[in-house]
Parts: C-alpha cells; sequence; structure tokens
C-alpha cells in the first residue's frame, strides 16, 4: 500500500510514494532558524536514529559557529573586530567565506555576503525598513572585495569601516551537504536533508525518484513545477520567506547589493545541481540577477539547471532543463 508524503520547508514542496511497511525513519527540528527535516531508508531502527541524530549534532554545531545571532559565535566576533584588525577563525570557516568571495567574483558581485552591512537595518519582525539616507550611508561597506583573507594565517580582515557580513545566502546550503556526506559515511543510502529552502537528496527513493515541487511564491498550498531528481541538491530563494509589506511594496531579505534594496525581478529561484552549498549560493545569486542574466549565469556553468519565477509569476527555465509537469 501506497501513500503520498508531502513537506513544504519554506519554499519546497517533497512529493513521494513509499511502502508503509518498509524502513523509512523520518524526523523534523528547528535549528539554524528554520524548520529541518531528515527522512531516510533503513533496515535498523537504531542505527536510523543514531544517523538522524548525528545530523541535528552538525547543523547545531554549524548553528553555533555561523549564526550572526549568537554573540560567541566566530562570525559574530569577526563582525566585531575585523575591521579593527585581522580576526583568527578555524579553517571551516575561512573555508566557506572563501567559497563565497569566490562566488561573488563569478556573480560579479551579486552574491554579496556583506550585504549585511545594509541587510542588518531591515526589521522583518516588527516591519520596519531602513530609511533612503541610511541605506545611502551604510552602501559603501556593502564590497565582497572588502573581505581580506590570509589562508596562510587563517585570518580576515575588513578593509574598510562598517562592512559586517552574513552568510545566511549559503550555510544552509553547506550545512545539508554536509548532513549527506554524515549519512553516506554511516552507510545510508537513501535520504534526503532539508533545511528551509536547501535539500540534499542522497541516492534515489529505492529505484524511483524523489519528486520535489517548486512551490507558488504567492500561494503556500500550491506547486508551479515537479521536478524528479537522484542524488541532487536542489535550492529556492524566494521572496516569501521572510518579508513584510508597506505602501504596496513588499520588502524580504534577499537584499540586491548594489542598491541595499530588496531585489524585485524574481519571486523565486530554483537550482539544482550536485552540490548544495554551491546550489545554495547560486540560487540567491540569480534572484539578484533577474531572469535574463540569471539564466545566463546558469547556461554558462557546468551541472547546474535552474528554474525562476519572474515577478510577473511566468516561469522561466534553463536551456538543459526539459519543462517539468505542472503541478496541480
Amino acid at each position: 500500500m501506497h501513500r503520498a508524503h508531502a513537506f513544504l520547508a519554506a519554499v519546497v514542496f517533497l512529493l513521494a510514494t513509499h511502502d508503509a511497511a518498509a524502513a523509512w525513519h523520518e524526523d523534523q527540528a528547528a535549528i539554524m532558524g528554520t524548520g529541518m527535516r531528515v527522512e531516510l531508508w533503513s533496515e535498523d531502527e537504531a542505527a536510523a536514529r543514531a544517523a538522524i541524530a548525528s545530523v541535528w549534532r552538525e547543523m547545531r554545531r554549524i548553528d553555533r559557529l555561523m549564526s550572526t545571532y549568537k554573540q560567541d559565535s566566530e562570525i559574530s566576533a569577526v563582525n566585531r573586530d575585523a575591521a579593527k584588525r585581522p580576526v583568527a577563525v578555524g579553517a571551516e570557516l575561512l573555508g566557506l567565506i572563501a567559497e563565497s568571495l569566490e562566488l561573488s567574483r563569478l556573480t560579479d558581485g551579486a552574491f554579496d555576503i556583506t550585504y549585511a552591512s545594509v541587510g542588518y537595518l531591515y526589521d522583518y519582525r516588527a516591519g520596519r525598513r531602513p530609511t533612503d539616507a541610511e541605506i545611502d550611508a551604510a552602501l559603501p561597506a556593502v564590497d565582497w572585495r572588502h573581505v581580506r583573507i590570509d589562508e596562510n594565517a587563517r585570518t580576515i580582515f575588513f578593509a574598510a569601516p562598517g562592512v559586517r557580513i552574513d552568510l545566511g545566502g549559503i550555510a544552509k546550503g553547506y550545512a545539508v551537504e554536509r548532513a549527506a556526506a554524515l549519512l553516506r559515511a554511516r552507510g545510508i543510502e537513501h535520504a534526503i536533508v532539508t533545511a528551509g529552502g536547501d535539500s540534499r537528496i542522497v541516492g534515489d527513493r529505492r529505484g524511483k525518484p524523489w519528486i520535489v515541487g517548486i512551490r507558488d511564491p504567492r500561494a503556500s498550498g500550491r506547486m508551479v513545477a515537479r521536478l524528479p531528481l537522484v542524488d541532487e541538491a536542489i535550492s529556492t530563494s524566494g521572496d516569501y520567506e521572510r518579508f513584510f509589506e508597506a505602501d504596496g511594496v513588499r520588502f524580504h531579505h534577499i537584499i540586491a547589493p548594489a542598491s541595499g534594496q530588496p531585489a524585485s525581478q524574481v519571486r523565486s529561484a530554483t537550482v539544482i545541481g550536485p552540490n548544495a552549498t554551491r546550489t545554495d549560493g547560486l540560487s540567491t545569486s540569480v534572484f539578484v540577477l533577474g531572469p535574463e542574466r540569471g539564466l545566463a549565469l546558469i547556461d554558462s556553468l557546468p551541472d547546474v539547471e535552474a528554474v525562476i519565477v519572474d515577478a510577473h509569476g511566468r516561469l522561466h527555465y534553463s536551456s538543459g532543463l526539459e519543462r517539468p509537469g505542472k503541478a496541480t
């Protein structure tokens, strides 16, 4: 007997059917400021629970390292002191920041972890946006080239005052990629790990692909497309994750580095590829670049595809992606 299973993780619906008697194990948690979910196949329930627990430990470890909301995190220490002196950090944080800067080079600054120099002025819970004067004053600090890395000394230095960094556009993808590696090391061959808009699939769904649906950005209970995926990562950046509306304008958390304002050409951008760290950063980049430039970027890269819902609700697909069946 088969049953339908659907899960909404901020931007992605995961749809699948499986044997109710089969050894699928799943759990959910709230970590890194978002809902997370693990589902995996195992013949051994104790081993499955231990594998899931290892994922939660890893997610919490990464959160302690990279959360700007935790004053004792490494990234918070960087934001406090790196404009005054080089700050020593661990190899893991240094590596992810270096990868972020490389993505900034690739996207000509559409992806920029220094967006936080302006982004911190927005308060989505209180519905507050900065004034134009506040944005203008903070905007010179938004430039990925201000972030200087010394790989030998393992330090980070900010070459301008007022610089802040935030890995919110890449850290969840990194976390699910790390989790998938942990599961493989434990012998898990069929699984999915989801954190907010980022999912990493391990293998297939025991002979069938996982069917992942892209949600309608303006209707949380609907999807605009479905994608069959095997051993892939998928990341979606959407303007419905954290936002408020004022005077008919939607102010969301994906900030265009060039303007300090929320990017406005896209409602959601989904990227599929072999590595969730990469797809997470690229989905943010495509969202900022817009449909034309975003798809040009994706089409220039190997092993990645994209689906975009533009500001008018129209769907756009990268050249290597067949139009999936439209979900109902």
